[in-house]
């Protein structure tokens, strides 16, 4: 079989360039495409707590901690204690981050632009509906089972 021709070698090979060219745009702004994928993640108004982002980005907790306290060195967030829970922490967004926060977004939407420019909407959404098919069959742990796993 060619490695060209598996389905997980164009998904590998694309999120590679993704991630490669967010990490360059990134950089020209001293931050990295974790970095800003957190700060798209956070509620911005209310913050949001610490231990959701994690989950919610798909992100072991060892690195977003990493991650958050970069980004609390740089003044890009603060921690706050949450009212709604005393033993939680909330991630809120400074002045700066909010000003980093914008240039994320814009950089996540001339992405999603240049793609929808160059690709029809039907095969968009054929596209959205084959990630969600694989997602679902990786959830429900129906491609390997427990004795046939491989690492």
């Amino acid at each position: 079989m060619l490695k060209e021709r598996t389905i997980d070698h164009h998904l590998r090979a694309t999120w590679q360039a993704v991630a490669k060219m967010y990490n360059e745009q990134a950089s020209k702004h001293d931050s990295t495409m974790a970095a800003a994928f957190v700060l798209l993640s956070i509620d911005f108004e209310n913050g949001s707590p610490s231990t959701s982002l994690g989950p919610q980005m798909g992100m072991e907790s060892t690195s977003l901690s990493r991650i958050l306290k970069s980004m609390e060195d740089k003044g890009v967030i603060y921690r706050e204690k949450n009212p709604e829970d005393g033993r939680s922490v909330l991630i809120k967004l400074t002045k700066y981050g909010i000003e980093k926060r914008a240039i994320s977004k814009e950089t996540v939407l001339q992405f999603n632009d240049a793609v929808r420019a160059n690709v029809s909407e039907e095969k968009i959404n054929n596209f959205f509906e084959v990630t969600d098919i694989i997602n679902k069959l990786i959830n429900k742990k129906v491609i390997f089972k427990p004795e046939n796993s491989v690492a």
